[in-house]
Protein backbone atom coordinates (compact mmCIF):
# COMPACT_ATOMS: atom_id res chain seq x y z
CA UNK A 1 0.00 0.00 0.00
CA UNK A 2 1.24 3.46 -1.03
CA UNK A 3 0.89 6.21 1.71
CA UNK A 4 1.88 9.71 1.26
CA UNK A 5 3.66 11.93 3.97
CA UNK A 6 0.18 13.23 4.54
CA UNK A 7 -1.58 10.80 5.25
CA UNK A 8 -2.77 9.63 8.33
CA UNK A 9 0.28 7.44 9.72
CA UNK A 10 -1.12 3.59 10.18
CA UNK A 11 0.16 3.28 13.76
CA UNK A 12 -2.62 5.13 15.23
CA UNK A 13 -1.08 8.40 16.38
CA UNK A 14 -2.59 11.19 15.76
CA UNK A 15 0.19 12.37 13.30
CA UNK A 16 0.83 12.25 9.44
CA UNK A 17 2.90 9.21 8.17
CA UNK A 18 6.14 11.73 7.48
CA UNK A 19 6.42 13.07 11.24
CA UNK A 20 5.46 9.91 12.58
CA UNK A 21 6.36 6.14 11.49
CA UNK A 22 7.75 7.38 8.03
CA UNK A 23 10.74 8.96 9.70
CA UNK A 24 11.83 5.73 10.96
CA UNK A 25 11.12 3.93 7.90
CA UNK A 26 13.62 7.17 6.14
CA UNK A 27 16.83 6.18 8.32
CA UNK A 28 16.16 8.09 11.63
CA UNK A 29 16.73 5.87 14.66
CA UNK A 30 12.97 5.38 16.80
CA UNK A 31 13.30 6.44 20.56
CA UNK A 32 12.60 3.82 22.46
CA UNK A 33 10.78 0.51 21.92
CA UNK A 34 7.32 1.27 21.31
CA UNK A 35 7.85 3.44 18.71
CA UNK A 36 9.90 0.85 16.75
CA UNK A 37 7.17 -1.61 17.06
CA UNK A 38 4.49 0.99 15.34
CA UNK A 39 6.81 1.58 12.91
CA UNK A 40 7.29 -1.60 12.41
CA UNK A 41 3.70 -2.37 12.29
CA UNK A 42 3.26 0.38 9.63
CA UNK A 43 5.81 -1.32 7.68
CA UNK A 44 3.42 -4.42 7.44
CA UNK A 45 0.68 -2.11 6.13
CA UNK A 46 2.66 -0.45 3.46
CA UNK A 47 4.88 -3.81 3.04
CA UNK A 48 8.21 -2.19 3.38
CA UNK A 49 9.95 -5.70 4.02
CA UNK A 50 13.97 -3.66 3.95
CA UNK A 51 12.65 -2.34 7.18
CA UNK A 52 10.91 -4.60 8.52
CA UNK A 53 14.67 -6.74 7.81
CA UNK A 54 17.04 -3.86 9.41
CA UNK A 55 14.52 -3.00 12.28
CA UNK A 56 14.87 -7.20 13.27
CA UNK A 57 17.62 -8.03 15.79
CA UNK A 58 20.50 -9.79 13.60
CA UNK A 59 19.85 -12.51 16.13
CA UNK A 60 16.74 -13.51 14.87
CA UNK A 61 16.43 -12.31 11.35
CA UNK A 62 15.46 -14.05 8.60
CA UNK A 63 17.03 -14.44 5.69
CA UNK A 64 14.50 -13.46 3.55
CA UNK A 65 11.10 -12.05 4.26
CA UNK A 66 7.75 -12.04 1.85
CA UNK A 67 4.75 -9.86 2.41
CA UNK A 68 3.02 -10.57 -1.17
CA UNK A 69 -0.12 -12.15 -0.97
CA UNK A 70 -1.70 -15.17 -2.19
CA UNK A 71 -4.36 -14.48 -5.19
CA UNK A 72 -7.39 -13.08 -3.32
CA UNK A 73 -5.96 -13.04 -0.05
CA UNK A 74 -4.71 -9.60 -0.07
CA UNK A 75 -4.41 -8.59 4.14
CA UNK A 76 -6.10 -5.34 4.82
CA UNK A 77 -4.71 -3.66 8.45
CA UNK A 78 -7.58 -2.56 10.21
CA UNK A 79 -5.62 -1.00 13.67
CA UNK A 80 -2.91 -0.95 16.15
CA UNK A 81 -3.93 -0.59 20.17
CA UNK A 82 -0.50 -0.43 22.04
CA UNK A 83 -1.91 -2.26 25.35
CA UNK A 84 1.66 -2.07 27.51
CA UNK A 85 5.34 -0.81 26.90
CA UNK A 86 7.60 -1.63 29.52
CA UNK A 87 11.71 -1.06 30.30
CA UNK A 88 13.33 -4.42 31.53
CA UNK A 89 17.13 -3.47 31.68
CA UNK A 90 18.89 -0.68 30.48
CA UNK A 91 18.72 -1.65 26.81
CA UNK A 92 15.99 -3.95 26.46
CA UNK A 93 12.14 -3.50 26.42
CA UNK A 94 8.66 -5.81 26.09
CA UNK A 95 5.57 -4.42 24.24
CA UNK A 96 2.47 -5.69 24.06
CA UNK A 97 0.09 -4.83 21.31
CA UNK A 98 -3.28 -5.69 19.48
CA UNK A 99 -3.33 -5.57 15.90
CA UNK A 100 -6.35 -6.06 13.86
CA UNK A 101 -6.46 -7.61 10.13
CA UNK A 102 -9.02 -9.57 7.87
CA UNK A 103 -7.70 -11.61 5.04
CA UNK A 104 -9.35 -11.31 1.48
CA UNK A 105 -13.24 -11.36 2.36
CA UNK A 106 -13.04 -12.96 5.56
CA UNK A 107 -13.95 -11.71 9.24
CA UNK A 108 -11.48 -10.04 10.94
CA UNK A 109 -8.82 -10.95 13.10
CA UNK A 110 -7.65 -10.15 16.48
CA UNK A 111 -4.15 -10.69 17.03
CA UNK A 112 -2.03 -9.92 20.60
CA UNK A 113 1.66 -9.82 20.69
CA UNK A 114 4.25 -9.37 23.49
CA UNK A 115 6.58 -8.82 21.75
CA UNK A 116 10.63 -8.23 22.81
CA UNK A 117 12.82 -5.17 21.64
CA UNK A 118 17.11 -4.76 22.51
CA UNK A 119 18.82 -1.87 22.07
CA UNK A 120 22.36 -2.08 20.43
CA UNK A 121 24.45 0.96 19.95
CA UNK A 122 21.39 3.46 20.33
CA UNK A 123 19.54 1.30 18.07
CA UNK A 124 16.40 -0.64 18.99
CA UNK A 125 15.93 -4.07 17.15
CA UNK A 126 12.50 -6.13 17.08
CA UNK A 127 14.15 -9.42 18.87
CA UNK A 128 11.21 -11.73 19.54
CA UNK A 129 7.90 -12.27 20.41
CA UNK A 130 7.06 -14.30 23.76
CA UNK A 131 4.78 -17.38 23.60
Amino acid sequence: MQISANSACPCGLPHNYSQCCGRYHGGQAAPDAEALMRSRYSAYVTKDVAYLLRSWHPQTRPQTLSLDDAPGQRTQWLGLSVQRHQLTGADSAEVVFIARYRIGGGSAVKMTEHSRFERIDGQWYYLDALS
